[in-house]
C-alpha cells in the first residue's frame, strides 16, 4: 500500500489559463509529459484514493517510481515497443499505474469496461492483439481465464487486488506487486533502459485504443496517437484551465475518452490533483469530501444532484422552502442577464450576494460543488434548464461536445459566454463546419488515426481530412453550434414530421422522477416513450403517499406512480406542438445498471437496443390503432 503525506501546493502557481511552463514543444508524447512532471513536480501530490476509510496521497516522486517498476516489469517479461496491453478494471489509481507503465515502456494501452461480459472481453483482447492483461480482482480475472484458451497472443495476466487469490497457482497469472518487484530488479540491472523506452515513441505513433459502442455491430477500436492527445491537452488547457491548486474527482470509466483525456492526462499535464472515488455508488458522499474545483461529469450525474436537492426540499420546513424559492429566483434573474450578456444592476448583485451567503451556498455544499470554479458536462445532451439551474446557484456550467474519434471535446461554451442549449464554439485549432445535410464535420490535430483492423469503417468516417461525426445540428450567427440529434436517430412520423427525440428526452429527464427515456415514433402515427423512473425519488414519493409496493416492478405498476409520470409527461408536452407531443408511455419495469446491456458505460439508454428488446411493449402503445 503506497501512502505519502500531502504537501502544501505553491501559492504562486501559474495564472489560470496559462500553458504549463514545463510542458514545452519538445514534450510531444505522453511518456515525455509524464517524465517531465516527475522531474519538475516531485514534491507535489498528484493523486489520492480512499483505502480503509482514509484518503491516502501519492506524490509525483512516488508515482514515478511505481510507474517505472510496472513498465520495467513488462520489459522484463518481453514487452516490445508497440505491443498492446489491456486494462480491465474500475477507475482507480492502479489503472493509472498500469496505463502509464505500459505507455512509458513504449507500448499501447487499451481499456475494457469492467461491466463487459467474458465474450466481449475475448473480442477486445483478440481484436487489439493484447499480449498482457491487467485485471482488477478475482471477478475480472475469471472473465479472462474463461476465454484465455482462445487468446494465443496473451502471455500474462496481472492482478491488482489478490484478495481471495493468494493460493492461486497459475503460471500465467501474477500480482501487480510481483510485477513491480520484477521491474525493480530488472531496472537495477538495466538502468538506462527506462529513458531509452520513453524516447522510443514518436508523436505520430499509436498511444491508446478506445473502443466505441457496438450497438450497431462489433465495437470499433479508435486509434489515438500521442500527437492527438498532446494537441487536445493544449486545447483543453486554453479553454478550461487548471493547475496544481485544483482538485479533480475521478469516477467516470477510464476506458472512456472523457475521463482518460480530460481527467487523467489533463491532470498529469497541469499537475491538478486526481481524487479517485471508492466506487460508483459512493460518488455523492465522495464529492462532498473532495469538493472538487474542476468537476467533469455526464448529464445523469447533474440530473441526480438536482433531483436530490428537490427531494430534500420536500422534507424541509416551510420557511426553508420559502427561502430557497426566493434565493433561486434571484439567482435565475442573474443567470438570465449573464446568458443575455447584459450587466447585472448593483441592487441585484447585492441581493444575489445575500442569497448566496444565506441559502444558495448551503445548496452547493450539500451537493459538494461549493469550491467548484467550473463544471463541465458532456458525453450526452443536457437540458438547457438544468444548466440554468446550476448557473442560478452561481456556478459556471460549460457544455462541451466531441467524440472518441476527435480525441474528446472539440467545442465548448466559454466561461464568459455560456449559451444553454448549445455545445459552444470550436476550440482552437480544431475546425467545425456543417455539411449540406447538416452533419457536423471536424478537422484538426485531435482527429484520430482511424479504426483498428477496419479500413472500410475508417474510410466511411474520414473523408478528405474531415471527421464525419454522425451528429446533425446547426450554427447560429455568433458561431455557437447546437446539436439536434444523431442523424440515424431522427424520427420521421407517418405524417412526414421530422422529430429530434433527444430534445424531448432531455426535457423529460429534467424531472426528479425520471432517469432516462427513449422517444419512439419513426413511421408511426404519433410519438410514444419508454421511461425509466428514478428509483430512489419515486420510492420516496410512494412512501410519503402511503402507496404500497413490494419491489421495483410493482412500484412501476402502481396507478399512482403511473399518474405521477403522466403528470411529468404532461408538463413537457406543453413545450411542443401537438404533432410533437408524446401520447402514450410505458415504464421499464427492470431496474437497469451499468452492467445491463441496455445502458452505455456513461449510463445512456441504447436507443437501437431498447427498440429491439422492448418491441412488444412498444407495440402495445400502438395496438388500438392497429386494431
Amino acid at each position: 500500500m503506497e501512502e505519502e503525506k500531502a504537501v502544501a501546493l505553491s501559492a504562486d502557481a501559474l495564472p489560470f489559463g496559462a500553458q504549463p511552463a514545463d510542458m514545452g514543444p519538445e514534450i510531444d508524447t505522453v511518456p515525455k509529459m509524464f517524465l517531465r512532471g516527475v522531474e519538475r513536480r516531485s514534491a507535489q501530490v498528484i493523486l489520492r484514493q480512499k483505502a480503509f476509510g482514509i484518503w491516502q496521497s501519492v506524490g509525483w516522486e512516488t508515482l514515478g517510481r511505481i510507474v517505472r517498476e510496472v513498465g520495467m516489469g513488462l520489459v522484463a517479461l518481453g514487452y516490445a515497443p508497440g505491443e498492446v496491453v489491456s486494462i480491465l478494471s474500475n477507475t482507480n489509481r492502479e489503472w493509472v499505474y498500469a496505463d502509464l507503465g505500459a505507455l512509458c515502456a513504449a507500448g499501447v494501452v487499451n481499456g475494457i469496461y469492467p461491466t463487459d461480459a467474458p465474450t466481449q472481453v475475448e473480442y477486445l483482447l483478440a481484436d487489439s492483439a493484447s499480449v498482457f492483461a491487467f485485471v482488477e480482482d478475482e471477478e475480472q480475472l475469471d472473465k479472462v481465464l474463461e476465454v484465455r484458451e482462445r487468446l494465443p497472443a496473451l502471455r500474462k495476466i496481472i492482478v491488482f487486488d489478490m484478495e481471495g487469490l493468494r493460493d492461486l497457482d497459475d503460471p500465467q497469472v501474477m500480482s501487480l506487486e510481483a510485477l513491480r518487484a520484477l521491474g525493480a530488479e530488472h531496472d537495477a540491472a538495466h538502468p538506462d533502459e527506462w529513458r531509452r523506452r520513453i524516447a522510443v515513441r514518436r508523436p505520430e505513433d499509436l498511444a491508446i485504443l478506445v473502443y466505441t459502442s457496438g450497438t450497431t455491430g462489433k465495437p470499433k477500436g479508435a486509434m489515438i496517437s500521442h500527437a492527438n492527445i498532446m494537441a487536445t491537452l493544449a486545447a483543453y488547457q486554453a479553454s478550461f484551465p487548471q493547475d496544481a491548486r485544483d482538485e479533480r474527482m475521478c469516477f467516470l470509466p477510464l476506458c472512456h475518452i472523457a475521463e482518460r483525456i480530460g481527467g487523467e492526462y489533463h491532470a498529469l499535464y497541469t499537475g491538478a490533483v486526481m481524487n479517485y472515488v471508492e466506487n460508483p455508488e459512493t460518488v455523492p458522499e465522495n464529492v462532498r469530501e473532495i469538493a472538487p474545483t474542476v468537476f467533469t461529469a455526464v448529464p445523469r450525474v447533474w440530473e441526480k444532484f438536482y433531483s436530490g436537492v428537490l427531494i430534500a426540499l420536500r422534507d424541509s420546513s416551510r420557511l426553508q422552502q420559502w427561502a430557497y424559492k426566493a434565493a433561486i429566483d434571484i439567482g435565475r434573474r442573474v443567470a438570465a442577464l449573464r446568458e443575455a450578456r447584459a450587466p447585472v444592476p448593483a441592487g441585484l448583485r447585492l441581493a444575489f450576494w445575500l442569497a448566496r451567503r444565506l441559502v444558495l451556498d448551503n445548496v452547493r455544499k450539500a451537493i459538494g460543488v461549493h469550491r467548484a470554479r467550473v463544471l463541465i458536462t458532456g458525453a450526452a445532451p443536457i437540458s438547457p434548464d438544468l444548466v440554468r439551474w446550476f448557473m442560478a446557484l452561481g456556478l459556471e456550467m460549460l457544455e462541451v461536445w466531441g467524440q472518441t474519434e476527435s480525441c474528446g471535446a472539440v467545442t465548448g461554451n466559454p466561461k464568459d459566454g455560456v449559451k444553454p442549449g448549445s455545445i459552444g464554439i470550436p476550440m482552437a485549432p480544431s475546425e467545425v463546419r456543417l455539411s449540406p445535410e447538416g452533419e457536423l464535420l471536424v478537422r484538426g490535430p485531435g482527429v484520430f488515426m482511424g479504426y483498428l483492423n477496419q479500413p472500410e469503417k475508417t474510410a466511411e468516417t474520414l473523408k478528405d481530412g474531415w471527421l464525419h461525426t454522425g451528429d446533425v445540428g446547426r450554427v447560429d450567427a455568433e458561431g455557437y453550434f447546437m446539436i439536434s440529434d444523431r442523424m440515424k436517430d431522427i424520427i420521421i412520423t407517418a405524417g412526414g414530421k421530422n422529430v429530434t427525440p433527444s430534445e424531448w428526452e432531455n426535457q423529460l429527464k429534467f424531472s426528479p422522477y425520471i432517469t432516462d427515456a427513449v422517444v419512439i415514433g419513426d413511421k408511426r402515427p404519433y410519438l410514444t416513450a419508454l421511461i425509466m423512473i428514478d428509483h430512489e425519488n419515486v420510492e420516496k414519493y410512494a412512501q410519503e403517499h402511503a402507496i404500497p409496493f413490494s419491489n421495483y416492478a410493482s412500484l412501476c405498476r402502481r396507478p399512482e406512480v403511473q399518474a405521477l409520470i403522466e403528470g411529468e409527461l404532461g408538463k413537457v408536452n406543453q413545450h411542443f406542438a401537438r404533432v410533437e407531443q408524446v401520447k402514450r408511455f410505458r415504464l421499464l419495469e427492470t431496474k437497469l445498471t451499468a452492467e445491463d446491456e441496455e445502458l452505455t458505460p456513461t449510463m445512456k439508454l441504447k436507443r437501437k437496443l431498447v427498440n429491439e428488446k422492448y418491441r412488444d411493449l412498444i407495440e402495445s402503445m400502438y395496438a388500438r390503432e392497429a386494431a
